[in-house]
């Protein structure tokens, strides 16, 4: 596989990009459901302008229209319980729980695409669900932030199968832009029920919205989109593998600018890594494994 230092330097600025969406999350004041409906505005209005200027059709099937609003649905309730995680604890807890998403993949990638078991993968979710175990023993403080942000990563793993599913049919930058509108649409219906004083003061304070705008286009429409980009010119396994560096961007990025409010137990960072290091030898090994069958 051959490519450029340029596009070697972009995938790490989205996994940068990616990872900086919990720092954004914790400067922001505003509630998490709030957040979620501007962030999908600006990432829906940004994507759209982008799709438009790509001269892309934007007409799908009916089937896949209604299938976007479940998808959506998801998606709203995925970032809604992430900011939230990250209010209720740091950006530490929010981040740090990111492997937990490949536990709940093994378990509904094969319900949901029909698909057999890997034995694999639940041996890996085991080693997973021991990090988590650690992390709660060490950060009791922390529960109700903690089991948020598995919540958020089961979420986050559901409309990923989906996701999967959907693209076979329909590209990935049109499948979000729906997922964006129909998103946008629960997260608005929703949110005067979470926030009952929302439209008293609705409109966020000036730093809050450049914290917005950098937040919906930068590092949502853009990331999502070079993403894909990326991935004609490099692996899809090669950009999965490095956007597991997401939770380290994060937590690094985040003690330099919280300082101590980000300082965990040395077993938040044992179960942590736990995760972490099961998540990222997961591809690896699971490729030697098949080589070895074969």
């Amino acid at each position: 596989m051959n490519f450029s230092l340029k596009t070697y330097s972009e995938l790490h600025f989205v996994v940068f990009l990616l990872g900086f969406t919990g720092i954004l999350g914790k400067l922001i004041s505003l509630p998490a459901p709030q957040l979620v409906v501007f962030r999908m505005f600006i990432a829906l209005v940004t994507l759209f302008v982008i799709l438009k200027v790509q001269k892309m059709n934007l007409k799908i099937s009916r089937k896949i229209l209604f299938s976007t609003l479940g998808v959506g649905l998801v998606v709203a309730g995925h970032w809604t319980t992430f900011f939230l995680a990250i209010k209720l604890s740091n950006v530490s807890v929010g981040l740090g729980l990111l492997g937990v998403g490949t536990l709940f993949t093994a378990l509904l990638e094969p319900l949901i695409l029909r698909q057999r078991f890997s034995w694999f993968d639940i041996l890996t979710g085991i080693v997973i669900i021991a990090g988590i175990y650690i992390i709660f023993r060490f950060e009791s403080r922390y529960v109700e932030g903690i089991i948020i942000a598995i919540v958020s990563y089961f979420l986050s793993s559901m409309f990923s199968v989906l996701n999967k599913k959907l693209s076979n049919e329909t590209p990935g930058q049109i499948l979000s832009l729906y997922e964006m509108l129909f998103g946008l649409f629960f997260a608005s219906v929703a949110m005067p029920f979470f926030v009952p004083d929302v439209f008293s003061s609705f409109w966020p304070g000036t730093e809050d919205m450049f914290y917005l705008l950098v937040l919906g286009s930068v590092c949502t429409a853009y990331a999502f989109t070079a993403a894909i980009r990326l991935m004609k010119e490099l692996s899809a396994y090669f950009v999965v593998l490095h956007i597991n560096l997401e939770p380290v961007y994060a937590i690094l990025l985040a003690y330099f600018i919280f300082g101590d409010s980000e300082y965990m137990s040395g077993g938040f960072y044992l179960g942590a890594s736990l995760i972490f290091v099961s998540v990222l030898l997961y591809p690896m090994l699971s490729r030697f494994r098949k080589k070895t069958i074969i």
